[in-house]
């Protein structure tokens, strides 16, 4: 379904209009679609999102280009319109309307967003309605200044008018279009094959896969996503199988994770942590899952870095000494019980020499260089290892069961301090152990 931004009534009306009033409009047109922008963020709580963010995107520069198409019209010669103006957004989802006018897919591609967002159209229409309040509130703050009469003010209105109706509808055809089109990702027979994929490992999905009309890779990668994250659905590739609107976001991408897939995530789900699990065959897809749900576990913990993505691929032996918390507290108790009739200072002073030295087994001057202390201190602090550990430092199993025990203490001193935190998509009971560092 295809149709211009003017039947003909819009352009009657703009043709009735002295072209001079585009020189007068066209100046306000930035400072005016900022303040469209923010009363629409304020007045509609849908799109107060970040306005750095592929929201804030694409309602700014549908602000602009709308506002810069009606200029345009009111600036065309009498009888005639401007010629094709840029093409839709980038990022419009792929079946969207071919049209000339700039403005039409845009407003196409804001009904479709809508659809995809799984909403009405209603706030859509009072977006459209609040644009043409304040529109209007500008142009009778500066037609004075301009000797405007009262009769082109009145046709101005009415052509303004229309104009927003006409956005309207075409974005309420958008909005039929991806209703009766949906995406891939948001298909259920998608969802129900991702289930069984990470539910029945091992299992047979040739027959599903085809149903769904998805091809099973050699390979696959599963991504465990932030829990109430919002999605950008058009943003997703069409291979990718997701289920985002449950407890624990996950979805499945075939092949290994690359920079473009790094990309997609960060437009499909922005704004949310993500941890990507490791690249297996389709039959291991629950292990890659399982792995990416500990990893988003730990790093909304604090763990990690704050890096919006973890890989567990550059993150494995972290995987391991944090994935049975009750175990690793035996094995500190049964490793470093004998600090705990020392002060909570003298174990967090040895501790800290330990573990450098079992890390680096460097001088007494490199580990003091390190912690940023005297080289004699270092000497004092392992005369005291040494009387304290005695021959499990000789022992090679008994040592590294020790930096094992010191690793995972550190890696659980990177935790923030208690306070509110975010759900979390695998909880474990935090062991009770000092801060190490």
């Amino acid at each position: 379904m295809t149709r211009t931004l003017d039947p003909g009534g819009l352009a009657e009306r703009s043709s009735a209009l002295p072209p001079r009033l585009a020189r007068i409009m066209r100046p306000e047109l930035p400072s005016l679609a900022e303040e469209i922008v923010a009363e629409i963020r304020r007045a509609i709580p849908e799109y107060a999102r970040p306005i750095d963010g592929p929201y804030g995107h694409v309602l700014r520069i549908s602000v602009e280009h709308s506002l810069s198409a009606f200029v345009d019209r009111v600036a065309a010669p009498p009888g005639a319109l401007p010629g094709a103006l840029p093409g839709a957004l980038p990022g419009t989802p792929p079946g969207a309307s071919a049209v000339n006018d700039g403005s039409a897919g845009t407003a196409r591609m804001l009904g479709q967003y809508e659809a995809h967002e799984g909403r009405s159209m209603d706030s859509l229409q009072a977006a459209y309605r609040i644009g043409g309040q304040v529109a209007w509130r500008r142009v009778m703050k500066v037609a004075p200044r301009h000797d405007i009469s009262s009769a082109v003010m009145s046709r101005l209105a009415d052509a303004l008018f229309v104009y927003l109706d006409e956005l309207a509808a075409l974005s309420l055809e958008g909005y039929l279009e991806a209703k009766a089109r949906p995406i891939p990702a948001m298909d259920d027979r998608r969802r129900r094959l991702l289930h069984r994929l990470v539910e029945e490992p091992g299992g047979d999905v040739a027959e599903a896969a085809e149903t769904a009309g998805w091809t099973v890779p050699a390979e696959v990668t599963l991504v465990a996503v932030e829990p109430e994250a919002r999605c950008v659905w058009t943003a997703l590739d069409e291979d990718v199988l997701a289920d985002l609107e449950c407890a624990a976001p996950h979805l499945l991408m075939p092949g290994p994770f690359t920079a473009a897939r790094r990309a997609m995530l960060a437009a499909a789900v922005p704004g949310r942590r993500v941890a990507v699990g490791l690249t297996m065959p389709p039959a291991q897809a629950a292990d890659s899952l399982r792995w990416a749900r500990q990893a988003l576990s730990l790093a909304l913990d604090g763990v990690f870095d704050d890096e919006p993505v973890v890989l567990c691929e550059e993150n494995l032996v972290t995987l391991w000494l944090l994935s049975d918390p009750a175990l690793v507290e035996q094995l500190t108790r049964r490793r470093l019980g004998i600090l705990d009739g020392m002060t909570p200072g003298q174990q967090d002073r040895l501790t800290e020499t330990l573990r450098t030295w079992l890390v680096t087994r460097g001088t007494a001057a490199e580990i003091a260089e390190l912690l940023h202390i005297h080289p004699q201190t270092v000497r004092y602090r392992m005369r005291k290892i040494e009387q304290t550990f005695g021959e499990e430092l000789e022992d090679p199993e008994a040592r590294f069961g020790i930096e094992v025990a010191l690793r995972a203490a550190f890696l659980r001193s990177r935790r923030p301090s208690p306070g509110p935190r975010r759900p979390s998509p695998v909880s474990h009971p935090a062991p009770r152990l000092r801060r190490l560092k």
